[in-house]
Protein backbone atom coordinates (compact mmCIF):
# COMPACT_ATOMS: atom_id res chain seq x y z
CA UNK A 1 0.00 0.00 0.00
CA UNK A 2 2.81 2.46 0.85
CA UNK A 3 3.15 2.45 -2.93
CA UNK A 4 0.35 3.45 -3.93
CA UNK A 5 0.41 6.94 -1.86
CA UNK A 6 4.26 7.56 -3.16
CA UNK A 7 2.15 7.03 -6.81
CA UNK A 8 -0.60 9.22 -6.22
CA UNK A 9 1.54 11.94 -4.24
CA UNK A 10 1.93 15.08 -6.26
CA UNK A 11 4.95 15.25 -7.68
CA UNK A 12 8.08 18.61 -7.70
CA UNK A 13 6.14 20.89 -10.19
CA UNK A 14 7.74 21.34 -13.58
CA UNK A 15 9.62 24.03 -14.09
CA UNK A 16 8.84 25.88 -18.01
CA UNK A 17 11.25 27.95 -19.34
CA UNK A 18 9.81 31.42 -20.02
CA UNK A 19 8.04 32.14 -23.21
CA UNK A 20 10.09 33.22 -25.83
CA UNK A 21 8.54 36.68 -26.96
CA UNK A 22 9.10 38.03 -30.82
CA UNK A 23 11.50 40.76 -31.14
CA UNK A 24 9.24 43.56 -33.09
CA UNK A 25 12.21 43.32 -35.50
CA UNK A 26 10.95 40.09 -36.55
CA UNK A 27 7.63 41.97 -38.05
CA UNK A 28 9.25 44.71 -40.07
CA UNK A 29 8.89 44.78 -43.90
CA UNK A 30 13.32 44.14 -44.16
CA UNK A 31 13.09 41.06 -42.35
CA UNK A 32 10.34 39.53 -44.19
CA UNK A 33 11.97 40.77 -47.75
CA UNK A 34 15.06 39.25 -46.16
CA UNK A 35 13.20 35.87 -45.29
CA UNK A 36 11.26 35.90 -48.89
CA UNK A 37 14.56 36.28 -50.82
CA UNK A 38 16.50 33.50 -48.53
CA UNK A 39 13.35 31.43 -49.32
CA UNK A 40 13.67 31.60 -53.26
CA UNK A 41 17.16 31.28 -53.52
CA UNK A 42 17.68 27.97 -50.41
CA UNK A 43 14.28 26.59 -51.09
CA UNK A 44 12.18 26.12 -48.37
CA UNK A 45 14.04 23.21 -46.58
CA UNK A 46 15.38 22.64 -43.24
CA UNK A 47 19.26 23.65 -43.36
CA UNK A 48 20.84 22.67 -39.84
CA UNK A 49 23.51 20.03 -40.04
CA UNK A 50 21.88 18.31 -37.32
CA UNK A 51 18.68 18.00 -38.69
CA UNK A 52 17.49 14.19 -38.12
CA UNK A 53 17.73 12.23 -41.53
CA UNK A 54 14.30 10.20 -40.66
CA UNK A 55 12.53 13.64 -41.02
CA UNK A 56 11.95 14.99 -44.02
CA UNK A 57 13.46 18.80 -44.67
CA UNK A 58 10.78 19.59 -47.19
CA UNK A 59 7.04 20.16 -46.93
CA UNK A 60 7.00 21.68 -43.56
CA UNK A 61 7.65 25.32 -42.15
CA UNK A 62 10.41 27.25 -41.80
CA UNK A 63 11.98 29.67 -39.45
CA UNK A 64 14.92 32.03 -40.41
CA UNK A 65 17.09 31.60 -37.09
CA UNK A 66 19.97 33.59 -36.44
CA UNK A 67 23.34 31.71 -36.16
CA UNK A 68 24.71 34.20 -33.77
CA UNK A 69 21.69 35.14 -31.88
CA UNK A 70 20.58 38.82 -31.74
CA UNK A 71 21.69 39.15 -28.38
CA UNK A 72 24.83 37.65 -28.67
CA UNK A 73 26.02 40.31 -31.13
CA UNK A 74 24.87 38.66 -34.69
CA UNK A 75 23.89 40.68 -37.60
CA UNK A 76 20.04 41.09 -38.01
CA UNK A 77 19.88 41.06 -41.79
CA UNK A 78 23.21 39.44 -43.07
CA UNK A 79 21.76 36.79 -44.88
CA UNK A 80 24.95 34.11 -44.19
CA UNK A 81 24.11 35.06 -40.40
CA UNK A 82 20.84 32.92 -40.82
CA UNK A 83 19.63 29.17 -41.49
CA UNK A 84 16.24 27.69 -42.87
CA UNK A 85 15.48 25.94 -39.64
CA UNK A 86 12.47 22.97 -39.33
CA UNK A 87 10.42 23.83 -35.83
CA UNK A 88 12.35 20.64 -34.11
CA UNK A 89 15.69 22.13 -35.35
CA UNK A 90 14.81 25.68 -34.59
CA UNK A 91 13.62 24.51 -30.95
CA UNK A 92 16.71 22.18 -30.49
CA UNK A 93 19.02 25.05 -31.35
CA UNK A 94 17.09 27.60 -29.05
CA UNK A 95 16.91 25.28 -25.73
CA UNK A 96 20.62 24.62 -26.53
CA UNK A 97 21.50 28.22 -26.55
CA UNK A 98 19.60 29.20 -23.77
CA UNK A 99 20.68 26.63 -21.45
CA UNK A 100 24.46 28.08 -22.56
CA UNK A 101 23.61 31.32 -21.46
CA UNK A 102 21.48 30.48 -17.83
CA UNK A 103 25.28 28.20 -17.23
CA UNK A 104 27.12 31.49 -17.91
CA UNK A 105 25.22 33.62 -15.48
CA UNK A 106 26.09 30.47 -12.94
CA UNK A 107 29.90 30.59 -13.54
CA UNK A 108 31.02 34.20 -11.86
Amino acid sequence: MRTIGAKLRPGRPKLEPPAKLTLPFYRTPEWHALMSGIRRMRGNACQDPEHDPRTPRHGHRTYGDHIVELKDGGDPLDPRNILLRCPSCHQKKTNRERLARYQARLVP
